[in-house]
């Protein structure tokens, strides 16, 4: 077979210049770290390397998810943690402020302190993120939830909780809604609220009573009225639901007896003190009211004069009905607090989660992209004798000619 000189210098160059590439390539993979340059090299070991990168910075994205998750959180806790400090403290004040040797200057300073408190509690609950944003403010977030007017305080945020994306099964609420928070707290004992009527006047009090039997319970008002006839005082209950007359719908009956239980429909209460003829208390179902109302109508209890039996009474009913509201507002408050610290907890669970799944992409990716240098560097030393010996070879060859041979 005979070769021409040119054949024979073009396959000569090809082939060094192969052996040169695959060095090169091969001196790159050293330099790197990284057995993959080009998906040329192992198309499936890059498209699973792609698929693992992809899942991994999926995987990275929802970590820095759960972290705003957790400030969220924890900016939430940290007001919900004041709130309840100091509906702890509105507590005590309103034990204190039933003291009997207080007058009523003195109860007007308690009076004073809850005006303090009031504020506290708007401040509290207009609490911002770092970004200006109202947490409490439900998805009107930029929108300042509550408004103190002349009849109150008005929420003008809404119902909604934020959500988040914190892994590809499982979103998390970042907020709880102020009207959770701080409207909707259950009045009373959270069935039904037993009342002086406006006009009583006698010194008879409420207490806030019991649920006996839930089945037999109607949802409806009652009216207990009294009468004295003969040095006897007795009560009638009427269902003024059904009945707004009172002619009919008779629930109970009986001669009374301070402190002694009035039963009817599946509820219980007393009155203690002396219920004046003609005097009446209602039974109303349990209602929502804000803490801002709750802690209006304390300031209205405390700074109002106890001048009489009449006014004692009312003194000694509105701190009952403050302390059961505020003791409602603390049970609200650290239900919202238990909800959103479950929510940490499980953040905690994700981030562990994801940082096992972390460690597996990281391994995966490591196993297919990553290079042996033991593999790889004895190759290169491979490939430099071969590359040497054919540039060695192809000098000799080249050199060869018959006229060297011809005198």
């Amino acid at each position: 077979m005979r070769i021409s000189t040119n054949s024979f210098y073009e396959n000569a160059g090809g082939k060094i210049s192969e052996l040169q590439s695959s060095l090169a390539q091969k001196q790159a993979q050293i330099a790197t770290g990284r057995r993959i340059q080009t998906p040329s090299d192992d198309p499936v070991a890059a498209s699973a390397a792609l698929d693992v990168k992809q899942a991994d910075g999926v995987n990275t994205q929802f970590a820095a998810n759960r972290d705003s998750a957790k400030n969220a959180l924890n900016l939430q806790e940290t007001a919900l943690t004041q709130y309840t400090d100091l509906l702890q403290n509105i507590k005590t004040l309103t034990v204190a402020a039933g003291n009997g040797a207080l007058d009523d200057s003195q109860r007007k300073y308690f009076a004073d302190q809850l005006n303090n408190d009031y504020q506290s509690l708007l401040g509290i609950a207009n609490t911002q993120d770092s970004s200006g944003k109202y947490i409490f403010a439900g998805y009107k977030n930029t929108t300042q939830p509550f408004n103190q007017t002349a009849t109150g305080v008005n929420y003008a945020g809404d119902q909604g909780q934020r959500l988040l994306q914190v892994s590809t099964s499982r979103q998390i609420a970042l907020n709880d809604s102020g009207d959770a928070v701080f409207q909707n707290i259950r009045t009373g004992n959270g069935t039904f609220v037993a009342a002086a009527g406006a006009a009583n006047t006698g010194s008879g009090i409420a207490s806030s009573g019991s649920v006996t039997d839930a089945s037999k319970l109607t949802g409806d008002t009652y009216s207990v009225d009294f009468t004295i006839a003969g040095g006897v005082t007795s009560f009638k209950v009427f269902d003024v639901t059904k009945d707004p007359t009172k002619s009919s719908a008779l629930a109970a009956s009986g001669p009374f007896t301070p402190g002694q239980s009035i039963a009817f429909d599946g509820l219980q209460f007393d009155i203690s003190g002396t219920p004046a003829s003609g005097d009446t208390f209602a039974v109303k179902p349990s209602s929502n009211q804000s803490i801002f109302q709750t802690v209006a109508d304390l300031i209205t209890t405390l700074s109002a004069s106890t001048a009489g039996p009449t006014a004692k009474a009312n003194l000694a009913a509105g701190l009952s009905v403050a302390n059961n509201n505020v003791s409602s507002a603390l049970d609200s408050a650290l239900t919202v607090r238990a909800s959103g610290g479950a929510r940490l907890k499980e953040l905690d669970t994700l981030d562990s989660e994801g940082a096992d799944r972390g460690l597996q992409y990281a391994t995966r990716l490591s196993s297919l992209q990553d290079l042996d240098y033991a593999k790889a560097i004895t190759e290169l030393t491979q490939q430099q004798v071969t590359l040497q010996a054919a540039q060695q070879s192809f000098v000799k060859i080249a050199n060869l000619s018959l006229f060297d041979y011809i005198k």
